[in-house]
């Protein structure tokens, strides 16, 4: 029972996250979508300490776990723009295959840089 409401805390914890950035991004009218906002808020409360990994780390798993479970909606609605997919088909592949390319090339970059960045930090000084 306890581990029940912890989980359900925590998803109300997410949920309010994401409720927040929703208000942000419309207030200030950002125009980046509210769930980006909301991940790039998160990981800065997170950064911060504000939020503890604890605090979220049930609810998140259950979240990240089923993630694919999210995505019934989005082939629900291609199914339903079957026409604009068969007209443009080779141009909605080529524009998802290239921003896929890009995201990762600039997600290894990072990983690579931060990598060597982190190496740099923890390498025994040969001063000695």
């Amino acid at each position: 029972m306890k581990r029940a409401i912890l989980f359900l805390w925590q998803i109300a914890l997410i949920s309010a996250i994401y409720l927040v950035s929703v208000f942000i991004v419309k207030s200030l009218h950002i125009p980046v979508p509210a769930g980006v906002f909301g991940m790039v808020l998160l990981f800065a409360l997170l950064s911060t300490g504000i939020i503890k990994l604890e605090y979220i780390s049930i609810g998140a798993g259950f979240l990240n776990k089923h993630l694919g479970f999210f995505f019934i909606p989005i082939a629900v609605g291609l199914m339903n723009e079957g026409t604009l997919v068969r007209e443009m088909g080779t141009q909605l592949f080529l524009m998802i295959f290239g921003s896929t390319i890009i995201g990762l090339l600039i997600t290894a970059g990072l990983t690579h840089f931060l990598s060597k960045k982190e190496g740099k930090q923890h390498a025994p000084s040969n001063m000695d």
